[in-house]
């Protein structure tokens, strides 16, 4: 039986800091145990030029804990008017990593995002030139499809006809949520990869609708049923090097999350590591945790893993904060519902 891991040091792959009092809060949770980290653009207003995202980058190296070892690695938000060579310019410079397609209306502050996209074939088109991963949030915004059928519906309808119509596109399907999801990746071999949050490898539709309403397990894409969790847990353990970890921990106050229309996001970024041994080692797969966390994502986007290491032990559970208290409000963590017995040593 193992009871000690040592892996390189991962990265997370999707991740929301926010910005001002409620980053200075988050912020220290994620740089504690990942290297780098793929920042969302999704501010008010959104991060669209390099110039957005110079200033975002300063905000977040300016927060960062003194001696803390943590590159944001930062992204455009994709808009009708985005400027194709702003793109080739910031991604040249080592400034942007990727650009992030919101379909608008799709998720949290996504207003800005994409509602036509022929008029973003141009920018499409440069980034396949140049290598500039596209981030899509999956999911189609059309009312008359069923909120759980919405990432299926984009796959058919938006995804395959972008990828088909743009040869060479590199593309991360985000925070997968069904087995449709896992089988399109499978499928394809060239220039797709995909993310997959802790919170999906544990969370079903249940865990928010029975028993009461529980904000704190509302995000989206929503969870699914335990069918298409399960698919994503098989996904998340094969050691496929297409599959990678994207927290997506998404923080909200708590007032915000627990009122009539609340906030959809899952913070994550605390208990994590914890949470993704828990569910490697009940599947037998402890030995891949390291390519799923740390060796993969940087593999598709074409950088070295990290050189230093960090080592998880198996022992008595683990209590972690039920909140974090930020200058914004408490944000509460996810909670797996069940005992969390691997630590992060320290």
């Amino acid at each position: 039986m193992t009871n000690r891991l040592t892996i390189r040091r991962p990265d997370d792959w999707h991740l929301h800091l926010r910005d001002g009092a409620m980053m200075a809060g988050v912020l220290p949770e994620t740089a504690r145990d990942f290297a780098r980290a793929i920042i969302m653009p999704n501010l008010v207003p959104p991060v669209v030029t390099a110039l957005d995202a110079a200033a975002y980058r300063d905000r977040i190296l300016a927060a960062l804990p003194e001696g803390a070892d943590f590159t944001p690695l930062m992204t455009l938000y994709l808009t009708e008017e985005t400027d194709p060579e702003d793109v080739a310019a910031a991604h040249a410079s080592g400034l942007v990593t990727a650009v992030k397609l919101y379909p608008a209306g799709a998720t949290t502050n996504s207003a800005s995002g994409v509602t036509d996209f022929d008029k973003v074939r141009g920018v499409l088109e440069r980034m396949a030139e140049i290598g500039c991963p596209l981030c899509v949030h999956g999911e189609v915004v059309d009312p008359e499809v069923d909120i759980f059928d919405r990432e299926a519906a984009f796959i058919d309808r938006v995804l395959d006809p972008i990828r088909r119509t743009t040869p060479g596109l590199r593309v991360v399907m985000e925070h997968l949520t069904t087995a449709n999801g896992v089988d399109y990746v499978k499928a394809h071999e060239n220039d797709l990869g995909a993310t997959i949050t802790t919170h999906h490898l544990i969370i079903t539709r249940n865990h928010i609708l029975v028993g009461g309403i529980k904000p704190h397990y509302y995000c989206l894409p929503v969870a699914k049923r335990a069918r298409h969790r399960d698919a994503l847990v098989a996904a998340a353990t094969s050691g496929d090097a297409r599959f990678f970890l994207g927290t997506d921990s998404a923080p909200h106050t708590d007032p915000t999350k627990e009122c009539a229309c609340g906030c959809a996001g899952i913070f994550s970024a605390t208990n994590t590591l914890s949470c993704l041994a828990e569910v490697f080692d009940r599947e037998g797969a402890l030995d891949r945790l390291e390519a799923f966390a740390s060796l993969n994502g940087p593999a598709f986007y074409r950088l070295p893993p990290n050189a230093g290491t960090i080592t998880l032990v198996k022992g008595a559970a683990v209590a972690y904060p039920a909140k974090i208290a930020t200058g914004a409000g408490p944000v509460t963590v996810f909670d797996p519902g069940f005992p969390l017995h691997w630590r992060v040593e320290r």
